[in-house]
């Protein structure tokens, strides 16, 4: 092996399964705030809060599937700034649509 390659061993494996699961949880809460939102009639709040939702799902799973692509290299590139803040963005704004249908 030369100085320039690299072993990337499992590292890339997990970090694949890591970005998976999380985008899973990620439907899964999904799924449950469409569940809370038409539970005993939809409201017009409901309906926009299930439709945001959708929307921070949709752009979770763009980003995750980006790195997952990216994962498959033998040298993947760091995350950049931009996916990781709209990641954490989607995430945030997931729980805080969930918690808005509770009221």
């Amino acid at each position: 092996m030369t100085a320039g390659e690299r072993d990337p061993g499992l590292q890339p494996e997990r970090t694949r399964l890591a970005w998976r699961r999380t985008t899973l949880s990620c439907t899964v809460a999904a799924l449950l705030a469409g569940k809370q939102a038409l539970h005993g009639g939809a409201s017009g709040a409901g309906i926009v809060a299930l439709s945001l939702s959708a929307l921070a799902w949709l752009g979770f799973l763009w980003v995750a599937n980006r790195r997952v692509q990216a994962m498959g290299g033998a040298r993947p590139r760091p995350l950049g700034s931009g996916d990781a803040v709209t990641a954490a963005a989607c995430t945030i704004a997931l729980a805080v649509f969930a918690a808005a249908m509770l009221f």
